[in-house]
C-alpha cells in the first residue's frame, strides 16, 4: 500500500490546493524537481499530480534522483503517466549532465527547477560532512549552469532554517536576522554547504540573470518520510504509528518551527510562482512552532503511547542540531497568500492516522 490508497492523504492535498490557484500557470510547462523521492519534495510532486488529475491540460513533471527503483516505489504509477518522468540525478556528482538527461527524457528544457537534493540525515552528516557541504555547493552550481544555459524560467532551491546559526533570542528569526555558526565544527558542513549554495544563488542572479528564489523550511515532518528516516519527528510518529513510546533524549526545550509537509509543499509551490526574484522566505506555520517535548508530547497522544525520557550517546549528541531557537517569522511569506492549514496538533494526528492507514502499523 502507498500513501495514496489514504483517503486522509487525498483529502489533505485537496485542502492545500484550494490555496494555490496560481498552479494553473504551470500547466504546459515542465518542472523539474530534484530529490523527489524524498520527505519535501515527494510532498511536492502528489500536489502537481493531483492537479494532472483533476485538470485537463497537464504539468510535466521530471522527477530527478538517484534511484528509478526508489521513484517507482514512492509513485507507483509513474509508468502510466506520460507527463510524469524520471531523471537520473545525483547532487554529489560534480557533472551530472544532467541537461543531456532532461532533453533525451523530456525533449524539452524544464521550465521550472525546484531543487531539493540534500543530505539533510544527522548521522550522515556527521559520517560524510565532506560529501554533506560539497553536494550543496556543486549540486547548486549545477543546476544554476542549466538554468542559465536552457533559459529556465525560474529556479527555487530549498534551504533550511539552520543557516540563521545559534542566538540568543526567544523570538521567531526573521531572514535578515543571523547567528554564529561554528565554523570548525564538522557537524556545521550542512549550515554552511546550505548558506554558500543561497549565496551562489545570488551571485548567478547578479552576474548572469539567473532567476531564482529560496525557501528556508524549519522543521518538517509527514507520512511522505521513509521507515529509514532518522531524524526526530521522522522516528517519532512512525513509532507512534506502531504503538511504541516515544523515547527523548533531550530536556525538550529547544523551540522549532514544525510544518507539515502538505503545508510546506504549498508554501514552495507559492513562493515559486510568486515570490520576488532573489529573496529568501522563511517557512513557518505560527500555529505550529512549538518545543521538540511539545512535539513528543503530541506524537504519544496521536499514537496513544508514553512519552519517555533516555540518555543519549556521545555518537548522537554529535548529530544534534545546535539552535536552542530555530523558530522562524513568516511574514514574508503570508505577505504572498500562503496560508498554514494543519496546526501542530492536526498535523501530527494526521501523520500517525495516515502511517496506520498505509503500512497498517495497528496497536
Amino acid at each position: 500500500m502507498t500513501v495514496y490508497d489514504s483517503k486522509t492523504w487525498i483529502s489533505d492535498i485537496d485542502r492545500v490546493m484550494e490555496t494555490l490557484p496560481e498552479l494553473g500557470s504551470l500547466a504546459g510547462k515542465s518542472v523539474l524537481i530534484t530529490g523527489a523521492s524524498g520527505l519535501i519534495c515527494s510532498a511536492v510532486v502528489d500536489i502537481l499530480q493531483r492537479y494532472n488529475d483533476t485538470h485537463e491540460k497537464k504539468i510535466v513533471i521530471l522527477a530527478a534522483g538517484r534511484s528509478r527503483e526508489r521513484m517507482e516505489e514512492r509513485f507507483p504509477a509513474m509508468g502510466k503517466r506520460p507527463e510524469f518522468r524520471f531523471i537520473p540525478y545525483d547532487a554529489a556528482k560534480p557533472d551530472n549532465a544532467i541537461g543531456k538527461e532532461i532533453e533525451k527524457t523530456a525533449g524539452k528544457k524544464a521550465d521550472y527547477v525546484i531543487h531539493g537534493a540534500s543530505n539533510a540525515t544527522p548521522g550522515r552528516i556527521i559520517s560524510e560532512p565532506v560529501e554533506t557541504m560539497l553536494s550543496n555547493i556543486l549540486g547548486m552550481k549545477e543546476l544554476l549552469e542549466l538554468a542559465r544555459e536552457s533559459g529556465t524560467e525560474r529556479l527555487l532551491y530549498i534551504s533550511s532554517s539552520e543557516v540563521y546559526g545559534e542566538k540568543n533570542t526567544e523570538k521567531p528569526f526573521k531572514e535578515d536576522e543571523y547567528g554564529a555558526v561554528n565554523l570548525l565544527s564538522p557537524r556545521s558542513s550542512y549550515p554552511i554547504g546550505k548558506s554558500a549554495a543561497e549565496t551562489l544563488c545570488v551571485s548567478y542572479g547578479a552576474e548572469y540573470g539567473v532567476d531564482s528564489v529560496i525557501v528556508r523550511p524549519g522543521h518538517i515532518y509527514g507520512p511522505t518520510a521513509t521507515r529509514q528516516d532518522n531524524r526526530v519527528g521522522s522516528a517519532w510518529l512512525y513509532s507512534a504509528a506502531r504503538g511504541e513510546d516515544i523515547v527523548m533524549k533531550s530536556d525538550g526545550s529547544q523551540l522549532r518551527s514544525y510544518v507539515y509537509c502538505l503545508d510546506n509543499a504549498s508554501a514552495i509551490l507559492k513562493v515559486l510562482l510568486r515570490g520576488e526574484s532573489l529573496h529568501a522566505y522563511n517557512i513557518s506555520n505560527p500555529d505550529s512552532i512549538i518545543t521538540i517535548r511539545q512535539m513528543g508530547e503530541l506524537a504519544a497522544k496521536a499514537g496513544n503511547v508514553a512519552l519517555r525520557m533516555d540518555v543519549p550517546s556521545e555518537e548522537e549528541k554529535k548529530s544534534f542540531n545546535p539552535m536552542q531557537n530555530s523558530s522562524l517569522e513568516a511574514a514574508g511569506l503570508l505577505g504572498l497568500g500562503w496560508q498554514g492549514y494543519f496546526s501542530a496538533d492536526e498535523g501530527i494526528d494526521h501523520t500517525v492516522r495516515i502511517l496506520k492507514e498505509v503500512l497498517c502499523l495497528k496497536n
